[in-house]
């Protein structure tokens, strides 16, 4: 069982990690005059000097000759990199192409899918109202095909690489600022051939975009960072069921955004879909509530019963033996 403290600070980061994350269509929307694989490779390119400034600042270089004499973690490592920097392109492609509402929706089927993969993947035990939920979350996609004539591909993609992402994490056990200087250190060779590549051939936004835009695009290192680096330190301090339960606060802000920002269409079959979604989630925590305060009382009472186990021995080797008899 993981320590308190350790409980708390997850939630923390985790918290601090999902409500970034639902406010970043605004930041992509702004730089919608250039193309998501440039955003991506901008992203990609200038997270790395953000997470060197951050390491010496924290000086936590030690673990990096560790990491280099260990294949596997190194090739888990490159699964992540590779998962995420899908999620990142879709996301950023779906909220440029006016898809903000199906991105959130992904983000809402993404605790479902998280959960499914603790069950499949780690053998995670789930009780009753949970398999009630993934079921509710799996009738939402079926809804919600019908309300778009297709399946939302775009919600289930973000919802697959980044539960993905977060079951590798699992596996790597490198804290959030360690794990995300690995993983783009993997990323910033490719993101550079491109940003060259783009430049060579004249299509870069970010020396023809003018300086503000040249501004935002470098700036994409520390919104990915931020928000990267908590989610990292919340993966390795929580079970994944609960980071699975805590990923409904980004679509929540992301969807208001759709709604009320970029203004995109929910007509009644969509609503149905969102609402599936929604009482599946509420089904999730209403559950995890309910077990948290079960636990909280069972060891409290097993607190009493060794308390009290332990008075009545101690009262029996304080009492003094009757005379005449023998133990």
């Amino acid at each position: 069982m993981q320590p308190r403290s350790d409980q708390r600070a997850g939630l923390a980061y985790g918290f601090a990690a999902y409500t970034m994350w639902g406010l970043l269509p605004l930041y992509w929307h702004l730089l919608g005059a250039a193309t998501p694989s440039e955003i991506l490779a901008h992203r990609m390119a200038w997270s790395l000097p953000v997470a060197v400034v951050i390491l010496a600042v924290l000086r936590r270089w030690a673990w990096i000759g560790p990491l280099l004499r260990q294949p596997k973690r190194l090739g888990l490592i490159l699964v992540c990199a590779v998962v995420i920097s899908t999620n990142w392109f879709l996301y950023i492609w779906a909220v440029n192409a006016g898809h903000v509402l199906e991105a959130s929706l992904g983000y809402f089927i993404n605790p479902l899918v998280s959960i499914a993969f603790g069950v499949l993947v780690l053998r995670e035990r789930l009780r009753p109202l949970q398999w009630t939920a993934v079921a509710v979350g799996a009738l939402a996609v079926l809804v919600m095909t019908v309300a778009y004539g297709k399946v939302p591909w775009i919600a289930l993609g973000l919802a697959f690489s980044f539960a993905t992402y977060g079951l590798v994490k699992k596996g790597i056990k490198l804290d959030g600022i360690e794990g995300f200087s690995a993983e783009t250190a993997m990323q910033v060779l490719p993101a550079l051939g491109f940003l060259i590549y783009l430049g060579v051939h004249g299509e870069s936004n970010f020396t023809t975009g003018g300086v503000g835009q040249a501004l935002l695009l470098s700036a994409c290192g520390i919104a990915t960072a931020i928000p990267l680096i908590c989610f990292g330190a919340s993966a390795v301090r929580l079970p994944l069921t609960t980071i699975g339960m805590m990923q409904y606060l980004a679509p929540t802000f992301q969807f208001v955004l759709g709604l009320t920002v970029f203004h995109e269409a929910m007509p009644p079959e969509r609503w149905a879909g969102f609402a599936l979604v929604w009482v599946a989630l509420t089904v999730l925590t209403w559950d995890a509530l309910r077990t948290a305060r079960r636990a909280r009382t069972e060891l409290a009472a097993a607190g009493a019963r060794a308390a009290d186990v332990a008075a009545a021995e101690a009262a029996q080797l304080a009492a003094p033996e009757t005379p005449g008899l023998k133990p």
